[in-house]
């Protein structure tokens, strides 16, 4: 099998209109994909073809010749240097208000067209009938061809992180335009879908994650809420398995089969909404939800979760909020150093400061009696006070740690590391150093009088950085030397 059998694609064209530039995105794109499950669908009834069989991603170009100095105010929306920066692209009609603003940013600030045309790289089959409900993929031996002969199948050689963790050099002059390819997009939309029972489509640019189902209930009460009152601006509730309501005493059905992190979406135009995503305990669950979230490029993301007191001074149900990040969790070593400093986002904790002084209605010195801002440690053992105490103990104190979890500083490190403004807020729900353990007598007090405060906190402190301008937000505190024009 030699001959490639692809769709017909017009020649690459020039745009100086973001939203022209868009629209032919999704044309090629849409021509791709058809072209793909139209013939998938002709294989598995007739067999394979005497050919290949081929579609490719549509792509974004820019070249530049010039060094000219660009708005620099914006942490983003330009190239660093002169010479050819290039995207390719999927769903573009998931991503259509993202693609016209950074679209738009390049052609304004550099006075040059974009190209839109066909990439070189292959739109892996799996990936072009994930959203086809009539089409699925056999699993290897239920057809009678070997899949991967006729069609392209995803390729984790080029499925990475190279560009985000600066693998990149671009010293043959081309470089990319943003920080993930359309295969890793792909990948991790399908990984989504998987691990939260619900679609990308429905996610938020305001992400809070938690690990107790606890805060899943209230936020629902919360939306519930939401939506009896019109003035609210929020339009619809969606839990796991696509289910979504739009008035306050719809019926949510129950799902058979509890998805690994049950994900739940208050929906609001422009995707200025919240999603709530229980991710478990971990630092692992952790890791793989921002992965695969951060492909979406939100706003902002925040972790509301529980954490050991470690200062005798603290009382139960008091809140950390997090200026600094002790990594113990290790998942993330071979991405990102620990050598590397993980900042204090100072609108993220601006934001969440206010927030607990609203809701506890405390200001000024007296919020120290409810708050502390400290270093939060992350382990990996959930169960670090059975070991030998001296050793862990001693690196706590020295790092002035006032906290211990295992999910924040994971979610901290890959907000770094994917540019996504972060921040975490947790409540002391025991103090094992000073024998107050976590016991179920007093979990269920500490649940029952915490819970709908801590959320209420996190929620007005989203609806806070939903507010602030978007170049406020995305500051340079989270771009590199070289960075990708696109946020």
């Amino acid at each position: 099998m030699t001959a490639i059998l692809t769709p017909d694609q017009p020649e690459p064209e020039t745009f100086t209109d973001a939203a022209s530039a868009v629209i032919r995105l999704e044309q090629l794109y849409s021509n791709a994909i058809r072209f793909l499950c139209n013939h998938f669908g002709n294989v598995l009834e007739n067999g394979p073809p005497a050919q290949r069989i081929r579609a490719c991603y549509p792509e974004i170009r820019l070249t530049t010749s010039s060094y000219a100095q660009v708005d620099s105010r914006l942490s983003f929306g330009h190239v660093a240097t002169p010479g050819i920066h290039s995207t390719t692209v999927t769903r573009p009609n998931l991503f259509q208000s993202y693609l016209t603003q950074q679209i738009e940013l390049l052609i304004r600030n550099h006075g040059q067209p974009v190209t839109i045309g066909t990439s070189t790289t292959p739109i892996p089959v799996h990936f072009a009938v994930a959203g086809n409900p009539d089409i699925s993929i056999p699993h290897a031996g239920a057809t009678q061809f070997t899949l991967r002969d006729t069609f392209d199948v995803p390729d984790l050689s080029t499925t990475n992180d190279d560009i985000v963790n600066g693998l990149v050099d671009g010293s043959d002059g081309t470089g990319p335009l943003a920080l993930f390819t359309a295969q890793r997009i792909d990948y991790s939309l399908a990984r989504l879908s998987h691990y939260t029972a619900t679609d990308p489509d429905h996610f938020q640019n305001h992400v809070l994650f938690t690990n107790y189902q606890f805060y899943v209930d209230e936020f629902e009460v919360y939306a519930r809420a939401q939506l009896a009152e019109k003035s609210s601006g929020y339009s619809s509730f969606v839990a796991p398995g696509n289910n979504e309501i739009f008035g306050p005493d719809d019926v949510l059905p129950t799902l058979e089969k509890t998805p690994q992190m049950p994900t739940y979406h208050l929906k609001r135009p422009g995707r200025g909404g919240i999603t709530l995503v229980n991710i478990g305990v971990g630092p692992s669950n952790a890791k793989t939800a921002t992965d695969h979230i951060a492909v979406l490029r939100p706003h902002a993301w925040l972790m509301l979760g529980h954490c050991a007191g470690l200062r005798n001074t603290q009382e139960l149900g008091d809140y950390v909020l997090a200026h600094a990040y002790l990594r113990e969790d290790k998942v993330l070593d071979d991405d990102l150093p620990v050598w590397v400093p993980i900042p204090a986002l100072a609108e993220v904790q601006i934001a969440l400061e206010q927030a607990v002084a609203t809701e506890t209605q405390l200001n000024g010195y007296d919020l120290k009696r409810v708050m502390r801002t400290g270093t939060v440690a992350s382990v990996d053992n959930r169960n670090w006070e059975l070991r030998d105490q001296s050793g862990p103990v001693q690196r706590l104190s020295q790092s002035r740690a006032i906290a211990l979890d295992m999910e924040s500083a994971t979610i901290a490190a890959n907000g770094f590391r994917f540019r996504v403004p972060y921040g975490t807020l947790l409540c002391v729900s025991d103090k094992p150093l000073h024998g107050e353990l976590k016991l179920p007598g007093m979990a269920s007090d500490f649940y029952n009088t915490q819970v709908r405060r801590h959320l209420a906190i996190g929620i007005r402190a989203m609806e806070t950085l939903r507010n602030m301008p978007l170049e406020r937000l995305h500051s340079r505190k989270l771009r590199s030397f070289d960075e990708t024009a696109f946020l």
